[in-house]
């Protein structure tokens, strides 16, 4: 049964999928990543939503994984401590002003704003019953006011700033210096290298999922779930106001 050797605990847009690459470079993968929950919702979200209700199931979610990062399981990097006292933490952080500027054009953007990116996604959820509840799972964890660790004022840059330096600040405050690492990826590999003992691999650290690359998978997305519904549909036998069809 493979146990968790390394729990992310960075937000989002902090080069996330940079550090699944890392990870699994340096032998601690397979790496548990959102992208492994969006691509097989069905099997996924039962799993996450059991988390959100109190009644996670770890092994199952994260199966043979030996590191997980990004949201959801940062969100829960506390619990992931307790279960898997050995796993060291890593915290990856960001200059304030280019995290939100990244996240204001992707995740933030994907549930709030007036933008294509919200829109095409809140019309994916009108017709996808499983990205419906993606998009509920993801609001209840991370922006309710209730339940969400990053509620509070995001609409300003200063809002969303401040949210973020309070998450930091928080992991800083709960898990113990010797077990974590306060990593900018930009730092390079040295840091990760070292605390996780392992050496520096030849090739540079690749930048990977980029603000244009997120946009341009979640609203192309979005898009194939609505041309797939309006290519089904029943088609009248003339256009508005009588007007006819090409």
């Amino acid at each position: 049964m493979a146990e968790l050797k390394l729990i992310g605990a960075g937000l989002p847009r902090t080069a996330t999928t940079t550090q699944l690459f890392a990870l699994e470079q340096l032998d601690h993968g397979p790496c548990y990543h959102m992208r492994d929950l969006l691509a097989d919702l069905e099997r996924g979200l039962p799993l996450w939503e059991s988390v959100a209700q109190g009644a996670p199931d770890w092994q199952r979610i994260f199966g043979d994984a030996r590191s997980a990062v990004d949201w959801p399981s940062a969100r829960y990097y506390r619990e992931l401590m307790e279960r898997y006292p050995q796993a060291k933490v890593l915290l990856s952080v960001r200059d304030s002003e280019d995290w939100v500027r990244s996240m204001r054009q992707t995740v933030w953007g994907v549930f709030h704003g007036d933008t294509v990116l919200h829109h095409v996604c809140e019309a994916r959820a009108s017709l996808d019953p499983l990205w419906r509840r993606f998009m509920a799972l993801m609001r209840n964890m991370t922006w309710d006011e209730q339940t969400g660790v990053l509620a509070g004022e995001t609409f300003t840059d200063e809002g969303l700033a401040a949210v973020m330096e309070r998450w930091n600040e928080s992991v800083k405050c709960t898990v113990p210096a010797e077990r974590l690492l306060v990593w900018n990826p930009s730092d390079g590999w040295g840091p990760l290298c070292e605390f996780l003992e392992m050496d520096v691999p030849a090739e540079e650290l690749p930048r990977l999922n980029t603000t244009q690359s997120f946009r341009e998978g979640m609203i192309s997305g979005g898009l194939s779930v609505v041309n797939d519904w309006w290519e089904a549909r029943e088609r009248p036998a003339s256009g508005l106001h009588g007007a006819a069809l090409s």
